[in-house]
């Protein structure tokens, strides 16, 4: 049991990143192809996303650090 909280640890710390950087993604290019009318609210969406997100990612990258390390057994 303590090895799959070990593995799952890496897979959590690897989730975080993909997320953070999927939503940067995602965030580029739907600013990217928003009209000049509509630029500045798709702005503001993304920027209030990425910042409700981004302490959620950091959460979920410490709890894996701490699962790999061993800090739950």
């Amino acid at each position: 049991m303590n090895t799959i909280k070990k593995l799952l640890g890496y897979v959590w710390m690897l989730m975080a990143v993909c997320v953070i950087l999927f939503l940067v993604y995602e965030a580029y290019d739907k600013i990217s192809k928003a009209t000049a009318t509509t630029q500045s609210n798709v702005i503001l969406q993304w920027v209030i996303i990425l910042l409700v997100f981004t302490p959620i990612c950091i959460g979920l990258f410490m709890f894996g650090t701490y699962s790999s390390k061993g800090e739950y057994d």
